[in-house]
Parts: C-alpha cells; structure tokens; sequence
C-alpha cells in the first residue's frame, strides 16, 4: 500500500475489496502530516479493507474554521474517488480522530450535515487555550486568547446537535491530557449504550505508534536495553489499540448490517 495526495489530503488504498471509509484527523501539530506521524496506525487498518483519507491541518484559534476546512477537504476528495469509481457511492465512512482531532470530528457532526455510520474518539481534550498552547502563560497569552468555540460552548454544541451514536471513546491509563470522561458523559447522556468506552494501555502519544530510535551497534549498554525494553511496550499498545479499532469496525459493521449485539463498556 502507498499514500498518495487527493487535494489536500492523504489517501490509503487497501489491496483487498474495501469495506469502508475511515476519515482520519490527528492532533494538533503532528496532524499536520498523518501519513508520517500515523503511518503505522492507519496502515494497519487499512489491511484489513478500510480506505484511509486523512485530512491535515495547521493549528490557530479558530476551531470551526478548522472543522469546516478539513470537511471540505475530505469531501472533495471523497467525491474524486467515487467520480474515478475507486471508492463506491455507498461505502460507511466512519471518522477517527486522535487529541484536538476528536474536537475536530464532533464540531463536524455537530455543525454541518456529515453523515457518519460512528466515531472512534482517542485521548479526546477539549481545553482552554492557556493548558493547550506551549508556553501560553509564559506569554501572557491566557487573558487575551481563546478558542472558538470554546470548551463550554463546544460540549453544548455536542449535546444539542451531535448526531451520531456509536461511538468508540479510547482513554489510555498513562494519559495526563486526556478529558474522555467528559465527553462520554455529554455523549452517554444523548446515546446511552451505543457509546463505548474502553481504558487502554499506553499514553497521549501511543496512537502515533512509532518506534524509539536506539542504538544497537557496538557494546549493548543496560541503557540500550532499557530504551529496548521501552520501544517493545510502545510497539505493543500501539499493535492492542489497533485491534480495538478494527474489531470495533467489524463488529459496528455487522451489527448495522445483521443487528447483532453491539460491544459493552469494557475497562482492560
């Protein structure tokens, strides 16, 4: 499988019959280039028969504008695929997003009419400017910025508006920038048990699921051992958040199709 650019996005083409859309949108800043920073994520996926089409996107203040550009984006390329008849007409598409990338999904359920079979939500945050810009209170930024929406008025849009109800929520344990809780409070609150919830080993930074650089030439120190050790257990998060993503996609898939029984919260 090869990436190749569609208008301003990133497109993955899986070698088996597709079985659906995934619209993919990552965090703040390494979403600016998913198809290196999510490479190994959203190519395992893409194996088992799910097109990629991931949107990038520089960062500002303006959140809805963001949302609105990376809709027209996907769309443009999603209507030049199924103009070239790679992708058919009827095809789910389900959004995944990962940090400011979840914000980014639900003000594009919660503002335009975008179509989506569910959403899979990881590390969601939704927080003021001073907690989400580097060195904001050091500049004295927090008393003269903030995001539109903001926090408060994002979690009422969604509570009023959002309109898609399955959802697969992931929090990951060793994760201090993680807000899920709160949104699958607003989202249980309009859906109930079509919202799934699951507790993952990892951190923020598991869904880019790179490899650590070592060194392994010459004499093999307990320091090399250690980033050795460390690497195996990024690498193995990153392979079980995989899993949950694709068996979740399956089972979404089927029970849409067959209504068979849909996932309950799991904490593993």
């Amino acid at each position: 499988m090869n990436w190749q650019p569609i208008g301003q996005n990133w497109v993955l083409l899986p070698r088996r019959p597709i079985v659906a859309v995934i619209h993919f949108v990552g965090g703040a800043f390494v979403g600016a280039a998913p198809q290196v920073s999510y490479s190994k994520l959203l190519e395992a996926i893409a194996a088992r028969g799910y097109a990629i089409i991931a949107t990038p996107f520089i960062n500002t203040l303006d959140h809805k504008a963001i949302a609105t550009a990376v809709l027209s984006q996907f769309e443009n390329a999603l209507e030049r695929l199924q103009r070239r008849q790679v992708l058919d007409r009827f095809l789910p598409i389900y959004g995944l997003g990962h940090s400011m990338g979840c914000k980014v999904h639900l003000l594009i359920g919660s503002l335009f009419e975008a179509e989506r079979a569910g959403n899979i939500l990881m590390s969601f945050n939704n927080f003021d400017a001073d907690r989400a810009i580097p060195f904001a209170e050091w500049l004295n930024m927090a008393a003269n910025v903030q995001f539109s929406p903001t926090p408060a008025q994002t979690y009422r849009l969604v509570q009023r508006y959002y309109p898609t109800p399955h959802n697969l929520l992931i929090r990951f344990r060793n994760d201090d920038l993680d807000q899920t809780r709160q949104i699958a409070v607003v989202l249980g609150d309009r859906f109930a048990d079509k919202v799934i919830l699951q507790k993952l080993q990892g951190n923020h930074l598991t869904p880019l699921g790179q490899n650590l650089p070592r060194q392994l030439q010459g004499i093999f120190s307990p320091l090399d051992a250690l980033g050795e050790w460390v690497s195996q257990e990024f690498y193995r998060d990153c392979t079980y958040l995989e899993r949950t993503i694709v068996e979740w996609l399956d089972l979404l898939s089927a029970s849409l199709s067959s209504n068979s029984p849909e996932w309950r919260e799991r904490d593993r």
